[in-house]
């Protein structure tokens, strides 16, 4: 079946949810909204008001202002997000560069006998060599100017300050198991040993590509499914959600703060959700999978 849909104008974009049942009382802000914000970004957000996915139609006292207001604590929501993962991947990248070059070199990450999987590491070098090439930070550089004779790649204080944290994570997940600063660097971070780490990192680098691509976290099934500590050596929580409910964004959350608690003590992520939560009380903490009594678990108490 082809798509034959015409492109509609605001004014028949209005109409049309009016017709479908969405409560519109002020026309002229929607119009603003709809001009700045597309009908299909908006739609992510009406799609659980609507009792019929098929027709469409919107349940009773369902209104464009709360699809507006759910957009846009979703987008503070993954502000917040950000900023807390660029915490832990600056951390985990320090730790990585320091304690593999000491117990290598300044270049083992291009040294194929230190990883698992030989042809994912080559991927995943030349992945690194691309955003090398792209960079202009000042410290590159100057490398390819006073080092132009040498055709290694910058070492790792260098080279891996540029890399993004889904390469980050792909290096420490297909380092061998006998590398020793695998599990340092795991136990640094209150992670015990290595068997933790990697997926924590995957899932950490999936919410941060839907936060950098202005995607949304509120009700959403996420991919990832972070490996869950038996008995954390940190403060954790007194009631673990599932398995069945890791596809909901409260148990990222949690190894996010986690994980943050070790970077940066006395950090204010839980204020700072609290805060968010409170500035808009019409939110359903249900969709992130969050408990109603979240803020008494000894890990956001910490």
């Amino acid at each position: 079946m082809k798509y034959t849909k015409p492109a509609l104008t605001i004014p028949q974009q209005i109409q049309q949810l009016k017709q479908r049942g969405l409560l519109i009382t002020d026309i002229a802000e929607a119009e603003r909204q709809l001009l700045n914000i597309s009908y299909y970004r908006l739609a992510g957000y009406w799609w659980a008001m609507q009792d019929d996915k098929q027709q469409h139609t919107f349940k009773p006292g369902s209104t464009f202002e709360n699809a507006v207001s759910l957009y846009n604590f979703d987008r503070e929501l993954r502000l917040l997000v950000f900023g807390i993962i660029e915490r832990i991947e600056i951390g985990v990248r320090t730790r990585m560069i320091y304690q593999l070059s000491h117990e290598f070199d300044p270049w083992w990450f291009t040294d194929p006998k230190l990883f698992k999987d030989v042809s994912a590491h080559q991927r995943t070098l030349e992945s690194i060599r691309k955003e090398i090439a792209r960079s202009e930070d000042t410290f590159l550089v100057h490398h390819r100017q006073t080092y132009n004779t040498d055709s290694r790649l910058p070492p790792a204080w260098k080279s891996l300050e540029v890399v993004s944290l889904g390469n980050l994570s792909k290096l420490y997940g297909n380092l061998k198991s006998s590398v020793r600063s695998k599990d340092r660097i795991a136990a640094d971070l209150k992670l015990v040993n290595q068997t933790f780490m990697p997926s924590w990192m995957q899932t950490f680098t999936q919410i941060r590509n839907i936060c950098a691509h202005h995607g949304r976290l509120w009700n959403k099934n996420l991919p990832g499914r972070p490996k869950l500590l038996p008995k954390p050596p940190a403060p954790w929580l007194t009631w673990v959600p599932p398995v069945t409910e890791h596809h909901r964004l409260y148990v990222h959350l949690c190894c996010m703060k986690y994980m943050l608690n070790v970077i940066v003590p006395g950090n204010r992520f839980t204020q700072k959700l609290s805060g968010l939560l409170s500035k808009y009380p019409n939110i359903d903490i249900n969709a992130l999978g969050l408990p109603s009594s979240w803020q008494n678990e000894p890990l956001w108490q910490s």
